[in-house]
């Protein structure tokens, strides 16, 4: 569906050009979406900066999210949890976890900075695709608590039930594909690989 991640943003940046000269705020989720929201923000003229959320990891399997928490330690968690062995212990043990890995990022993403103000701007927010979708609601949950004039959600890719998640989140998604069988975002990209600390501090610096 897309040969990379340079090739999904283009296309998100087109379908976002409405914005472009407006000034928006490209919040990226991390470390996924980080170049591709550097190559969205210079198409459309905007500013650059991360949004720190982490999803909580269910027990024994540390890829499926079962919820996810922001900065503010506000906590989302999935009506599916407890299916996977996850009780208000192993929650709360989770959550201190992941808010303690975002302290750390914080540190050493923008360590010279605070991050950008959200307050009375066109705030769009992008990942590099969407499953569950636990990071992106947490994101857009403590975004919205920061008043934007205009909060967006744009993704290349997402399962259509996950899309209606974030439509009472945002007051705008956009989503270039929605297809009906979805098992992880990185089956959509012919070129997938992790992107690392160091990549996402020098694109921020450049910033």
């Amino acid at each position: 569906m897309f040969r990379d991640r340079d090739e999904a943003a283009i296309r998100l940046a087109e379908r976002l050009k409405a914005y472009r000269g407006k000034n928006p705020l490209i919040l990226a989720i991390p470390r996924g979406a980080v170049p591709m929201a550097k190559i969205i923000a210079d198409k459309l003229a905007g500013e650059l900066d991360v949004v720190l959320v982490r999803k909580l990891r269910a027990p024994n399997q540390p890829e499926l999210a079962i919820g996810s928490v922001n900065e503010s330690g506000w906590m989302y968690q999935s009506d599916y949890a407890e299916l996977y062995g996850a009780d208000s212990a192993y929650i709360e043990s989770e959550k201190r976890l992941q808010m303690d890995t975002l302290r750390q990022r914080r540190a050493q993403y923008t360590p010279v900075r605070a991050p950008i103000d959200p307050a009375g701007r066109i705030v769009i927010v992008i990942d590099d695709g969407l499953a569950t979708g636990a990071t992106m609601i947490s994101a857009l949950h403590g975004l919205r608590a920061r008043r934007p004039a205009k909060l967006i959600c744009a993704v290349p890719v997402s399962p259509p039930d996950t899309l209606l998640k974030m439509a009472d989140l945002a007051d705008e998604v956009v989503c270039l594909e929605a297809p009906a069988v979805f098992q992880a975002v990185g089956q959509f990209y012919r070129h997938f690989p992790q992107v690392d600390d160091e990549e996402v501090i020098e694109l921020l610096r450049k910033n």
